[in-house]
């Protein structure tokens, strides 16, 4: 199978043996960062450096000024973790190692586009904005959104893209020193805290039925049980028990029609503007209702708009099915593999878990992350890929 490997050009540039070392590995590809969020990160092999701390969001390469002009949402020039035109100097050092280059580009997640434009971000039933979180609702967030994700997707010399975060993102995230987890919401409570409450969305839901205030009321008093550790769990059964099967259905109703219309037309923009050829993926989670990097999307769909998607595979498999069920033709289906396994990946058994992903209907693999992984993670994912 094809296999990518997830890169930053911070782990590339200032490191001449970088692409000859990632292009060892095996892969015939890289994802690279293109545009990305705040992040610490190590680069165990780097001569320079054993740290990059990227503050926040931003592009890896010079903005188009003359797109921007006059927005007021509009992409974050990196600061000394990527300078100038970081993503065009990796891309260009890694097709020169004969590795194929596509751009990695980070969508609805971004904290500092909250911090300074609070009115963008999701706000919960209980008033509290989650600032990561830019509300896809709101048309000029949906704006930015995919007028971001052509200019990052389509750099110089890139064959695809793959776009994450390209639908809800909700309360569950890696905040720094997130302290989120003392309570066990479920899968149902994740959904409660993450329905939106902005204008926006308070207006899709009255489009819906729903009086947003009593809604809102509605969800405070159905998670009240929950704060004081009633289960939640039961996927979205355990939502309508929650909230009651007319209202959860209403409102994922407005959410499903949001994400899959921003979906179809960042996918349809990107295309416009990208050469033939141009691979257009989305990471994404194969139940609508689901938020985070991972996109939650109906399979179907996503299939007849993109041209194939990225899935979570470390906890094994079983999120492909649902996209190798539609038995769309040519249809790419890249499963997602850690290969840190300081992060919780299996390298050792890489051969073992590709196997199983491909007998489920993965088509290629993508592994994360070449930068990020020890010597001795790299060393199995070359035996794994039958590279010397």
């Amino acid at each position: 199978m094809k296999t990518s490997a997830f890169v930053y050009p911070w782990d590339v540039n200032g490191d001449p043996e970088a692409p000859g070392r990632i292009a060892a590995l095996g892969v015939t590809q890289v994802t690279l960062a293109a545009a990305y969020h705040s992040t610490r990160a190590l680069t165990p092999r780097h001569p320079r450096h054993r740290v990059v701390t990227a503050d926040h969001a931003a592009v890896l390469y010079p903005v188009d000024a003359g797109r921007w002009a006059g927005r007021a949402l509009r992409p974050y020039p990196a600061g000394d973790w990527a300078p100038g035109d970081a993503y065009g100097e990796a891309a260009a050092a890694l097709a020169e190692a004969g590795l194929e280059v596509h751009t990695w580009v980070v969508l609805a997640h971004n904290s500092r586009l909250g911090a300074e434009h609070p009115d963008t971000s999701v706000v919960n039933a209980y008033g509290d904005r989650y600032p990561w979180a830019p509300c896809i609702a709101q048309p000029d967030t949906r704006a930015y959104l995919t007028d971001l994700a052509v200019e990052s997707a389509v750099r110089p010399g890139a064959r695809g893209t793959e776009l994450e975060s390209l639908g809800w993102y909700g309360l569950a995230h890696l905040h720094a020193h997130d302290k989120t987890g003392g309570v066990g919401l479920g899968d149902a409570g994740q959904y409660l805290m993450s329905l939106c409450f902005c204008p926006a969305c308070r207006a899709g839901y009255a489009a819906r039925g729903l009086d947003a205030d009593r809604l809102a009321a509605d969800v405070r008093a159905a998670l009240e049980p929950v704060w004081r550790g009633a289960p939640s769990d039961g996927g979205w059964t355990g939502v309508g028990k929650l909230l009651g099967e007319g209202k959860a259905a209403a409102t994922r109703a407005w959410r499903d029609d949001t994400a899959r219309t921003l979906q179809e037309a960042t996918v349809t923009a990107v295309r416009a503007a990208a050469p033939e050829g141009f691979q257009i993926l989305l990471h994404a989670d194969p139940v609508s209702y689901h938020c985070g990097a991972n996109a939650g999307v109906d399979p179907a769909h996503i299939l007849s708009v993109a041209d194939g998607v990225v899935v979570p595979c470390t906890g094994g498999a079983g999120p492909l099915a649902p996209f190798a069920e539609q038995g769309v033709a040519g249809a790419v289906l890249a499963a997602n593999l850690t290969v840190v396994s300081g992060m919780g990946g299996s390298p050792a058994t890489l051969a073992a878990d590709a196997g199983r992903a491909r007998d489920l209907g993965a088509t290629e693999l993508r592994l994360y992350h070449a930068g990020l992984a020890s010597d001795d993670d790299l060393s199995a994912v070359r035996e794994a890929l039958g590279s010397s």
